[in-house]
């Protein structure tokens, strides 16, 4: 197994032009096809080839596809605290398309934050924050600023 391991990765090598090959052949006893090699056909080896580079592309395509969605998010919240920018971020967003967007559970997230956020933004909000409070708490707050303004102004004017 470890043998054939070795030929398989040496010949990906080879087919890819930066050499390798010549161990190979030597190991073997002089054969250079490399499907003999392995105990196949021309054609099995051929097709086996063409899986394995359509098996790699397809993991290629899913991890740049997940650095992309990771990035999607990352300019996200980004936004949302309002940080700098990053092109790396955004090179990333590139390459993996135009179809990258946020998973579906982190967008209800996302969009469960903002309703909260323009919530308590709006008057309503601000109206239901001023109902909690405590009546009291508000008149004496009032009250302390007034008194400190009133003293501030005492002592910068002489007239008072």
């Amino acid at each position: 197994m470890a043998f054939f391991m070795k030929t398989m990765i040496s010949n990906q090598v080879k087919n890819l032009g930066f050499g390798g090959g010549s161990e190979e052949k030597k190991e073997e006893g002089g054969t250079s096809d490399p499907a003999a090699a392995q105990g196949m056909t021309r054609e099995e080896y051929e097709e086996y080839q063409k899986q394995m580079i359509e098996e790699k592309m397809e993991r290629d395509a899913a991890f740049t596809q997940k650095k992309a969605e990771r990035a999607c998010l990352r300019v996200h919240l980004r936004e949302k605290y309002r940080l700098p920018k990053s092109e790396m971020d955004e090179t990333q967003i590139q390459l993996g398309g135009d179809d990258v967007d946020l998973p579906e559970d982190l967008r209800k997230m996302v969009d469960e934050d903002q309703e909260e956020e323009e919530d308590k933004d709006s008057i309503l909000g601000q109206l239901q924050n001023l109902q909690n409070m405590d009546l009291d708490t508000i008149k004496e707050k009032a009250q302390a600023t007034f008194t400190e303004i009133k003293q501030t102004a005492e002592q910068k004017c002489s007239v008072m």
